[in-house]
């Protein structure tokens, strides 16, 4: 009896279980982006954008109330605590650099009045928000 061990497979399966870890992770975050968005627009808020990119980032939501921007980032993780954790000093600041692009579309471009928020999402689907998340990094 003869044993054939074939390389490729031993490197397809990590890679296939990588790609599946992704693929949940991903659809995890639109789900928790999901019920963010619904959750700012039952307190009368509008959605002006969902995964909005440019200025060398990404903002998960930007939502309107009245002459407002709320750029949201959406943390989904086990627990709130580790969701918090996630959001790092970097990631805010890119963060920022992509909502001053953004207002520069508004008519009081970076004058206008902005709010940054860190909606956190945790393995329940519940959500606590942060108002003010970026205000000290």
């Amino acid at each position: 009896m003869s044993v054939h061990f074939d390389p490729g497979a031993a490197v397809a399966a990590p890679i296939a279980r990588r790609r599946e870890r992704g693929r949940r992770a991903y659809l995890s975050g639109c789900a928790a982006e999901e019920r963010v968005m619904e959750a700012y627009q039952s307190s009368g808020m509008r959605v002006a954008a969902r995964r909005w990119r440019g200025g060398g980032g990404e903002i998960d939501l930007v939502m309107r109330a009245g002459d407002r921007l709320i750029f949201v980032e959406v943390k989904a993780a086990r627990d709130f605590d580790t969701a918090a954790r996630s959001l790092g000093a970097a990631q805010m600041r890119r963060i920022r650099t992509a909502a001053s692009v953004y207002a520069d579309r508004e008519a009081d471009g970076e004058l206008t009045d902005m709010r940054f928020d860190a909606a956190l999402v945790n393995g329940r689907g519940e959500i606590r928000i942060v108002e003010n998340a970026f205000v000290d990094f």
